[in-house]
């Protein structure tokens, strides 16, 4: 079959990252395939590039994802990334592709949903660990908030993450700004829910909850993150338990919410576990190294 490979610009381009893009078309000019590679710009992440490829399922085998994929490594090459990270769901083609070309498998992610007619978390949200105090917001962060919560973002600094060459995601306010934005511009709700010491009014660990704009389907759980030196009171399952309370008494429509954790995350899984999520499906995330 005859490809052409047609380089697209990125007409949004995000404060902390671009894309390139590429179009496989067939020689009648139908597409058949995309590649999307997401290059990070910020300090802690400029090594990095993501990589979403896709060919239709008729046109698989017959050179398009290779030839995609080449153009999409020689993209990261040239802008100087250290390596190309990869999603596949677990032994999908996509997993077969990926291990086939060089790429090694650094992280596992099990997925997993609440079924929010089944959610029993009062019992957890009604009871407060000493110290501290909850609060809770939609969008973006208050102003008299910013500071504390973007500081309290290092939470997440050492997440387990395997063998990823993830680096680290350095926060200021304009950037946790700038992350509420988007979502809402996706037309989407973004709720936190934060717990606070009581003896200085820092935050000492969040939890994000992105909702459909139409309040219906399944919502998904982004960010949750205690700080190191205020782990060990159950704030992580206290928090989720809020924000699942949340989700049920404002969306009564959403039907359930999603989460993804790594394997290695032995602690959010459990708590996860603990309120009721099932697991559904796993994904693997394969590295390129160049």
């Amino acid at each position: 079959m005859s490809i052409q490979i047609v380089p697209l610009a990125d007409p949004h381009p995000g404060a902390s990252s671009r894309r390139l893009v590429w179009l496989a078309s067939d020689g009648e000019g139908a597409p058949v395939g995309s590649a999307f590679l997401r290059l990070f710009e910020r300090e802690g992440q400029d090594h990095l590039a993501e990589l979403e490829l896709n060919v239709h399922p008729a046109e698989r085998r017959k050179g398009v994802g290779s030839e995609l994929l080449a153009r999409a490594v020689a993209g990261a090459e040239s802008e100087g990334r250290r390596c190309v990270l990869v999603q596949a769901g677990a032994g999908t083609p996509g997993d077969l592709f990926l291990a086939a070309r060089g790429f090694r498998k650094v992280l596992t992610l099990t997925y997993a949903r609440l079924a929010l007619a089944d959610a029993a978390v009062d019992a957890v949200a009604d009871s407060p660990p000493a110290g501290y105090r909850l609060r809770s917001w939609d969008g973006t962060v208050p102003d008299e908030l910013a500071d504390t919560f973007t500081a309290s973002r290092r939470a997440m600094d050492d997440m387990p993450m395997d063998d990823t060459d993830y680096g680290v995601v350095v926060w200021d306010v304009e950037r946790v700004r700038a992350a509420a934005k988007a979502i809402a511009d996706r037309g989407e709700s973004l709720h936190t829910v934060v717990a606070v010491d009581e003896s200085d009014g820092s935050i000492a660990g969040f939890t994000e909850l992105v909702v459909p704009g139409d309040g219906k389907g399944d919502g998904q759980h982004y960010g949750t993150g205690v700080l190191p030196e205020h782990r060990g009171h159950g704030l992580a399952r206290w928090m989720k338990a809020e924000a699942i309370r949340q989700a049920r008494e404002r969306h009564p429509a959403l039907g359930g919410l999603l989460a993804d954790t790594a394997d290695g995350n032995t602690h959010m899984r459990a708590v996860n576990d603990s309120l009721g999520y099932r697991p559904t499906h796993r994904t693997f995330q394969y590295q390129l190294d160049l």
